[in-house]
């Protein structure tokens, strides 16, 4: 599978642009600001449905715009399909696949699955559990759409629960039936999330230190804990033990919307004792993990989205890294760089046939064919 091209009107700070790629390589090189990021955010659209960067579509509109399209051509399984995502001010948001549109944008969802390496990805050290939860559950709904609907579902019944918890609080009145339809629809769709996300951190991990001593070079053990209340309680005693906090705080708070990841090297806590490049290879390394959890979930090698990596390692290990993920089990790279002379030397040792693109104010300057 591979993205053969890109068109782009109003998107970020991009007004109008086309782009043809090959296969396996494409470079994007220009200064910070140029609009390098945006151009991997709009590949990530068109293979999940939202940007990476942020969530809320209309920021995604070039300013004092009304609108936004994003569209491209994929090739997988030698046929080849046409993605449209569109978004206009104040109405909802449009994906179609050759022309048609989606019943619901989670089944375009694992279709063209794609990862992303970026320095904002460090949030996923020092930030709360949401984000770390935010991660286990976009890497299992790509290649699980069961996962995915369930997961929706759950949210919905939390949702409900909380609302009517504050109505309970708001009305000075208590309807302990009305309170346990949410319990039952938390249970019947939280249950099977809690069992798929242990099996994805059992099937992660080995993956995790398998890439993390390649890119480290050493011989760290890293590691993953998931940490659920669910462990320990079944769900039913575990929302029954929280009832009486859970109408004081107006909130629900048990269920596997509190579930968190904790990450460690030999025992000690990655976000407190682990250093800037002990922290930087662990994250690149749980990215490359999880590609390769979808590559061998799904039997698609998806896209794979580095963005401005030479901040996160040096040039030698930069190219170590390049090389790693241009061997036959990766797919097609988008990279973003801000130095053409580095690039340059990287796609003449790594790959000459790449496509490189020199970005400047959101316009393409050059176009190199390799």
């Amino acid at each position: 599978m591979y993205l053969k091209n890109l068109h782009l009107v109003n998107f970020k700070n991009w007004e109008q642009a086309s782009f043809d790629f090959a296969p396996k390589l494409n470079c994007f090189v220009g200064s910070n600001g140029s609009g390098k990021t945006n151009l991997l955010d709009a590949i990530h659209y068109l293979s999940v449905c939202k940007s990476y960067f942020n969530t809320i579509d209309s920021q995604n509109i070039k300013d004092d715009e009304g609108f936004f399209v994003v569209e491209g051509d994929f090739e997988k399984d030698e046929a080849e399909s046409h993605i449209y995502c569109g978004l206009k001010r104040g109405e909802k948001k449009i994906f179609k696949k050759n022309k048609k549109s989606y019943d619901k944008l989670a089944d375009h969802i694992g279709r063209y699955p794609s990862v992303i390496i970026s320095p904002y990805d460090r949030d996923l050290i020092t930030e709360g559990s949401e984000i770390r939860r935010k991660f286990m559950d976009n890497v299992i709904s790509q290649s699980d759409p069961i996962y995915l609907d369930n997961l929706v579902r759950y949210n919905k019944a939390v949702q409900q629960r909380n609302a009517l918890l504050k109505f309970f609080a708001a009305n000075h009145t208590f309807d302990k039936a009305g309170l346990e339809v949410y319990d039952e629809q938390m249970q019947e769709r939280g249950v099977p999330v809690y069992e798929k996300r242990k099996e994805f951190l059992e099937q992660l991990e080995p993956k995790l230190s398998y890439y993390y001593n390649i890119i480290a070079d050493g011989q760290e053990a890293p590691a993953i804990t998931y940490q659920s209340q669910l462990h320990d309680s079944n769900f039913s005693d575990l929302l029954e033990k929280y009832r009486d906090k859970d109408r004081i705080n107006q909130y629900s708070g048990a269920g596997i919307h509190k579930d968190d990841l904790q990450f460690s090297i030999d025992g000690r806590k990655v976000k407190k004792f682990g250093s800037q490049g002990q922290q930087k290879s662990f994250l690149i390394a749980l990215k490359l993990a999880q590609y390769d959890f979808l590559y061998t979930k799904q039997g698609v090698k998806p896209l794979l989205l580095l963005d401005d990596i030479f901040d996160k390692l040096d040039e030698v290990r930069v190219e170590q890294l390049v090389r790693l993920v241009h061997d036959e089990n990766f797919g097609q790279i988008f990279i973003t760089d801000t130095h053409a002379n580095r690039t340059a030397h990287l796609v003449k040792n790594v790959d000459d046939k790449a496509n490189v693109f020199t970005i400047q104010n959101a316009k393409i300057e050059h176009e190199e064919k390799q």
